[in-house]
């Protein structure tokens, strides 16, 4: 709805985060805990539907518009499907249409990981990406360090999450993970935080 009607008039920046700290406040008064970017839940009440997007886990998508992701074991390729969005069509040639599959890119894994994993401030196990995505975890530990070197990423024992720093800044933080774009006829280097 904002998107098509934002509203006329926003409160200041200040004012929109004092009345998050206030709502948080609250929140946690009633034992209710920050355990997504935008939800609150009681202990064991977390939405489990929404806890597997975030850890990447897989998930089918079914009906007008739903996106899907599974990984092919046999392939250890990751696909993101998409049906057809809207819904006369997708009537139309509903479940007998070919559904439409994109492998996600080698390249594009660790920014496709952490933007699902550092929507939850508990943050994620390192043994976790290596098992969602295939890839090694060395392939994400320099960047780490250096948003960790930057107050961005906190770490024991081998459990990373943002800090509290980082979740006020997360799409900022989320760039350090962006697959670099080559430049015509240049290769490009691995991005580094």
């Amino acid at each position: 709805m904002f998107g098509a009607l934002p509203p006329a008039d926003l409160p200041a920046e200040e004012c929109s985060a004092a009345m998050m700290e206030l709502c948080q406040a609250r929140l946690a008064s009633a034992g209710y805990g920050h355990y997504e970017i935008s939800a609150y839940a009681r202990a064991g009440a977390q939405c489990h539907h929404n806890l597997n997007y975030w850890r990447f886990g897989d998930y089918l998508g079914i009906g007008a518009g739903a996106h899907g992701k599974y990984t092919d074991l046999a392939t250890q390729r990751i696909l993101r499907t998409v049906r057809e969005r809207e819904p006369r069509r997708y009537l139309a040639h509903g479940a007998q249409a070919p559904l439409p599959t994109q492998i996600v890119a080698a390249e594009e894994l660790p920014f496709e990981f952490m933007l699902n994993a550092l929507r939850l401030p508990a943050g994620f196990e390192q043994g976790l990406f290596e098992q969602r995505t295939g890839e090694p975890f060395a392939r994400i530990a320099a960047t780490l360090a250096g948003l960790e070197s930057r107050g961005l990423m906190q770490h024991n024992a081998g459990h990373w999450r943002a800090s509290e720093l980082g979740l006020r800044f997360l799409n900022d933080l989320l760039t350090a993970f962006l697959p670099e774009r080559p430049t015509a006829g240049s290769r490009a280097a691995p991005r580094r935080a």
